[in-house]
């Protein structure tokens, strides 16, 4: 039983954004709809992923299994308690949706799970996964142990390494700038 209700780690990247993806156009068809009924999957599917990954979600299971292995990327493995803790955020927000759309309180119903179309949006089309980036905000103040997330641990390291390759970047970008030439066109001088 223990071995059924464990989330993987690491996480395929892919296989987390092809869920999103998912979860967008469901949380989007309620959103338009309205139709309470479509909160029942979506919120069931959150909890089955926060209590095993894709083991006892339909559309875990359709992405892991069927959608990611035809797709032509190579896997990108990420830690996995970060997408877990998503996964949560997910969860609470679709149960509370649930219970809201079913209480009769349409417009909370809808605002709650636009917030999931929000955050889906971002993971499916940028890669960027709001859960998790509160996940390693959280680990930064000490709230989550590093104990949780050896992989996520040093996220001071990885911030400043991430400053590092920006700043990089926009000194690069910064050696091209546009000036006014001759003629009032812009040329680009280094």
């Amino acid at each position: 039983m223990r071995r059924l209700l464990r989330f993987p780690n690491p996480v395929n990247e892919i296989a987390a954004r092809t869920v999103a993806a998912g979860v967008l156009l469901q949380s989007l068809a309620f959103v338009v709809s309205g139709w309470r009924w479509l909160l029942v999957p979506l919120a069931f599917g959150f909890v089955a992923r926060v209590a095993s990954g894709p083991t006892f979600s339909p559309l875990g299971r359709l992405a892991t299994q069927v959608v990611v292995p035809r797709l032509p990327f190579a896997e990108r493995p990420v830690p996995g308690p970060p997408k877990r803790f998503a996964q949560g955020i997910g969860a609470v927000l679709s149960v509370a949706g649930l219970v809201a759309a079913f209480a009769g309180a349409g417009v909370p119903a809808r605002v709650l799970v636009g917030l999931i179309v929000v955050a889906a949006t971002l993971e499916s089309g940028f890669g960027v996964c709001l859960g998790c980036t509160i996940f390693g905000w959280l680990m930064l103040v000490g709230v989550i142990p590093t104990s949780v997330c050896e992989a996520c641990g040093d996220v001071r390291a990885r911030l400043v390494e991430r400053l590092a390759a920006q700043e990089s970047s926009a000194a690069a970008v910064g050696a091209v700038r546009p000036v006014a030439a001759a003629g009032g066109r812009d040329a680009l001088v280094s």
